[in-house]
């Protein structure tokens, strides 16, 4: 029996697509192992949302070869679409697999046999044109199940349409059918993930179905106590979406939504399809009727032609935007996008300043949305992941609660009250039994 080990980089929905190709391996008799555990296969899947795919690419393999010197390494992911050849000759690599044939590759390598030099399977991105069911297992607590893939969105900065096709969507009775699956596991919380998960419901280029007819429908699957939805576009979270989160005991009070910029000019440039003051409504009506739901943003500085006054015009946006907390992405030059041909150039310093602001600056608003809650009662999803005697869970509204480990909670929820902040900035709480207000 030979054996297989994985890596991911990336995002939670190529976490996903990992774990599905190992669970293939399994079934054609393959043993999944650790990454240290001389594998005679490594499979590592990338990521190409920042500059450095190269050189974390390079230093896995390196780090596979330590373990496993005469291994057979594969490479898959959206880095592996976009720059094959690039990859190929990189010392130590044997395949290459585009979007299209990463889910085939036990059948496309089939002996796993070395050859003189590294083979190379990736078709031109439009033969990415399947839906592919993926969801993550091994993690008690919690499921990434992916329900989209895919963009059709041309915003000037991103490569993930290159790299990953056009939208499309699995059904909402698949979608479904693997919920309840994975409630039978006994997962007690699904986050739903995508490439442009709001755009939900398109097959063969037509649409379907709709992301608010899926989030109804996992409303009533039984076993799982907890759905997120892990990222949605500002101008595809409608009313009705906000709405149904609002009334549902199954999905929380959590959204992330990018922003990118917060002003309209860089919006602009950056071809987003909203401009600010449809976000700020957003993230007003989410408040109203939810007003201690967690927000994320994401936002990205030093587009090209971002001035200081562009900055602080989307500095001071997000300051008096009542959000929880940032994910802050200097901007990086990507090949085959509209962007680094743009006037206006920032310099790589300013960019890295910019981000130390907005980190700063999220630091002070996940504190202020933290100290929020306190006095409040919620329930934790407890996990098995332990600390010096210390475990963690979340809350329904995301905030990182820290107990005395007790082996009873791990993957169960307890009604807590939530106390103080600890030094290293985590929630302290009290259990309680008394009806838990969640919103």
């Amino acid at each position: 029996m030979k054996k297989v080990a994985f890596y991911t980089l990336g995002c939670k929905l190529n976490y996903s697509e990992t774990s599905t190709i190992g669970r293939i391996f399994q079934e054609r008799g393959f043993e999944k192992v650790e990454f240290t555990d001389t594998p005679d296969i490594y499979v590592i899947n990338t990521c190409s949302v920042t500059d450095n795919a190269d050189k974390k690419c390079r230093k896995i393999v390196k780090e596979a070869l330590k373990h496993s010197p005469d291994a057979f390494i594969t490479i898959v992911g959206c880095y592996a679409q976009l720059k094959p050849k690039e990859i190929s000759d990189i010392p130590g690599v044997d395949a290459v697999l585009g979007a299209a044939e990463k889910f085939q590759l036990v059948d496309i390598l089939e002996t796993f046999e070395k050859k003189d030099k590294a083979q190379v399977f990736a078709s031109p991105i439009s033969e990415a044109n399947t839906f592919h069911n993926s969801y993550s297992f091994g993690d008690r607590t919690r499921t990434f199940l992916k329900v989209q893939d895919g963009c059709d969105y041309s915003c000037s900065f991103c490569t993930i349409p290159l790299a990953r096709g056009n939208s499309r969507s699995d059904s909402i009775a698949n979608v479904v059918q693997s919920a309840n699956e994975i409630a039978e596991s006994g997962v007690k919380e699904i986050v739903l993930t995508g490439v442009n998960t709001g755009d939900f419901g398109l097959k063969d280029g037509k649409r379907v179905e709709s992301f608010y007819e899926l989030v109804q429908e996992l409303d009533k699957v039984e076993g799982i106590e907890r759905f997120r939805i892990s990222s949605i576009e500002p101008n595809l979270l409608k009313d009705e979406i906000i709405q149904f989160v609002s009334q549902s005991q199954r999905f929380m009070p959590h959204f992330h939504v990018p922003l990118q910029s917060g002003s309209n000019k860089i919006l602009k440039l950056m071809r987003r399809r909203y401009q600010r003051e449809l976000y700020a409504d957003r993230v007003a009506t989410i408040k109203s009727l939810m007003p201690h739901c967690c927000i994320g943003v994401d936002v990205i500085v030093g587009f090209p032609g971002e001035t200081e006054e562009d900055f602080l015009e989307t500095y001071n946006f997000i300051k008096e935007l009542d959000m929880s907390y940032l994910h802050v992405f200097p901007y990086s030059e990507r090949e085959n996008t509209l962007a680094p041909d743009l006037a206006g150039k920032v310099s790589i310093k300013d960019r890295n300043r910019r981000a130390d602001m907005l980190r700063i600056l999220s630091e002070k608003k996940k504190r202020h949305f933290y100290e929020q809650n306190i006095g409040r009662e919620f329930t934790v999803l407890f996990e098995d992941d332990v600390k010096d005697g210390v475990m963690e869970g979340w809350t329904e509204n995301y905030v990182r609660v820290a107990a005395k480990y007790d082996p009873v909670l791990v993957n169960e929820t307890k009604h807590v009250r939530l106390t103080q902040l600890n030094a290293n900035g985590l929630m302290e709480a009290e259990e309680t039994y008394q009806e838990v207000l969640r919103h």
